[in-house]
């Protein structure tokens, strides 16, 4: 699944005591409060005019990104990635008009189309979570183009970290290690025991088991459900996700943003917290993170500004997220071995899926075989 994954319209930062344990909850209390104050410092330095902004692209296009990264004069990267990345998959996004996830829910007769993603409606009904994720399990899915981009500026020692909203583990499939990933909104990659008292981790393959077995998961040692660990609502996002921010974002000297709204919180705001004179490129369908017009006039200058007099580093690419990637990788001299790495990937994927599929087959064929003979060798005694 994705934010597929503008994910959902949430994400609380408040964990009740029940929901985790007390340290864990007063270490992410304090780093989500970093880092609002820390929004909160850069707002006020804008406004108050402190701080400078050095123009360091000689052109607010791509050509102009393209000519930054060649120029050697960034080596940390910061690309902060959302559905848009994963439609060309088809895992398909949540708000699009017809095609998004909550427009095509009403198979699972939900009180509303987000109590699928809702903790305590969850827990008391399991069965449409878990027959969606059947539909839109990892594994399924072939990473694109925008995810072997990614991979490529890690190749070139140019990706400090990827933030993606996304659950689909796409980006693991494409080759990014843990270290080089935050999965704002969790991940499929690892599933927990929701009792409190228990916790046991269980690993992809099993979960995977259970939900093709037409099963709701449930702890081997409590009995209690088993949830994927992909942040509902009503769940506090990753404490490393805020101790990443504080790290990463102030030595970020590019940002890359693509197929992303920019609509939930915190995970939007994070295209405020980079230095003042980093570039912002954003590849999308539509222009996104914009300051609203009062908080411009207010001088508030968190938000993308592709279109002011005042505009100075952010740029905006207006094009699927794999066409944008092939552009600017064209421009990069990349583009024939992405294209080469493309193609490699997916062959190699496909080849593994149908060796699975064959030996499954061969597995399902010896079963009633073998358990034939077993019988008939009883009966013979």
């Amino acid at each position: 699944m994705s934010d597929a994954s503008d994910f959902p319209n949430q994400v609380e930062e408040e964990v009740s005591p029940e929901e985790q344990e007390q340290s864990e909850d007063s270490s992410e209390e304090e780093a989500a409060g970093d880092t609002e104050m820390d929004f909160l410092r850069s707002l006020f330095s804008s406004t108050l005019g402190l701080g400078s902004a050095e123009k360091v692209l000689d052109e607010l296009t791509l050509a102009g990104v393209a000519r930054y990264i060649n120029g050697g004069k960034c080596k940390n990267i910061v690309c902060m990635v959302g559905a848009g990345i994963s439609t060309s998959a088809g895992i398909p996004d949540f708000r699009s008009p017809g095609t998004g996830l909550y427009a095509n829910l009403q198979k699972y007769n939900l009180p509303y189309p987000e109590a699928i993603f809702q903790i305590d409606y969850f827990k008391k009904h399991p069965e449409p979570f878990f027959a969606l994720a059947r539909e839109l399990y990892p594994g399924q899915f072939k990473p694109t183009i925008c995810h072997y981009f990614i991979k490529m500026l890690k190749d070139q020692g140019l990706l400090r970290r990827c933030y993606t909203q996304n659950i689909d583990t796409l980006e693991r499939v494409a080759g990014l290690q843990g270290e080089d990933l935050i999965e704002a909104h969790g991940t499929f990659y690892t599933s927990h025991c929701v009792s409190f008292c228990c916790r046991k981790e269980y690993t992809l393959d099993w979960m995977k088991e259970k939900i093709f077995a037409d099963a709701i998961p449930k702890c081997e040692k409590c009995g209690s459900l088993v949830k994927p660990d992909i942040v509902f609502f009503g769940e506090s996002l990753p404490s490393r996700f805020f101790t990443s921010v504080k790290q990463d974002f102030p030595r970020c000297d590019l940002l890359i943003v693509m197929g992303t709204s920019l609509q939930v919180q915190p995970f939007a705001s994070l295209v405020s917290r980079v230095p003042k004179s980093c570039p912002r490129l954003l590849i999308n369908m539509e222009k996104a993170g914009e300051a609203g017009p009062m908080l411009g006039l207010l001088g508030f200058g968190g938000g993308m500004d592709f279109d002011s007099d005042k505009a100075y580093r952010d740029v905006a690419h207006i094009s699927t997220c794999d066409d944008g990637c092939l552009a600017l990788a064209e421009l990069l001299g990349w583009k024939a071995e992405l294209e080469e790495v493309v193609k490699k990937e997916h062959t190699r994927i496909d080849s593994q899926d149908e060796r699975e599929q064959s030996g499954e087959s061969r597995g399902a064929a010896a079963g009633p075989g073998s358990a034939s003979a077993g019988l008939t060798a009883k009966a013979e005694e």
